[in-house]
């Protein structure tokens, strides 16, 4: 029998609606609009759950099929979001592609939405819920995702050039206390 607790399904959609922290990607998501000039939604919307979801299963013994523990993962995951967070604090370009045709798949469903944050999460909430209500959070975390990227536009035309430019900076700032976290509290296990 399914064991659909909407107690669970909130709880848990609150903490991926934190990790992934789509909101406060709206500055990288309008940076990366304008270098590539089209975002497909529905593409990395569908891509980020996708691997979500695959990772729920598999995560743990994938890492350890290849012979890594989940907190070497989730420091590695902590200097992707340091550099994101560093492009987005000082204005500097340090991820680099050969001019991509779309961002929809890299860097936006993974490693922005979908990234190690998420993934070791998803281990960690795996735990201490049931399997359904982790994939019903989800998949509402991916709608708010669609919405949020459909939207980026009009919310960069709200906030305007100096909005987007605050906004950045100060997410860049939360974003890089997410990857000092992450880092904090992996780092131990590197060593135990």
């Amino acid at each position: 029998m399914l064991e659909i607790d909407f107690k669970e399904i909130i709880t848990v959609s609150m903490v991926l609606f934190a990790v992934i922290d789509i909101v406060g990607s709206i500055p990288i998501i309008v940076n990366l609009r304008a270098k590539v000039g089209h975002i497909e939604s529905e593409k990395a919307s569908i891509v980020a759950g996708a691997i979500m979801i695959v990772f729920l299963f598999v995560g743990e013994g994938l890492l350890n099929l290849i012979g890594i523990d989940v907190h070497s993962f989730a420091v590695a995951g902590s200097f992707v979001l340091f550099f994101l967070a560093l492009e987005m604090i000082l204005g500097i370009r340090i991820y680099r592609d050969e001019e991509p045709g779309s961002a929809s798949i890299v860097p936006l469903a993974f490693p922005l939405i979908a990234g190690a944050g998420t993934m070791t999460t998803l281990l960690s909430l795996r735990s201490q819920f049931h399997t359904i209500n982790i994939i019903i959070a989800i998949v509402l975390n991916i709608i708010l995702v669609y919405v949020v990227l459909k939207s980026s536009k009009k919310i960069e035309d709200l906030l305007g050039e100096n909005g987007l430019g605050v906004v950045r900076k100060t997410f860049g700032v939360i974003l890089l206390a997410i990857a000092v976290k992450l880092f904090a509290a992996n780092v131990k296990g590197l060593f135990v």
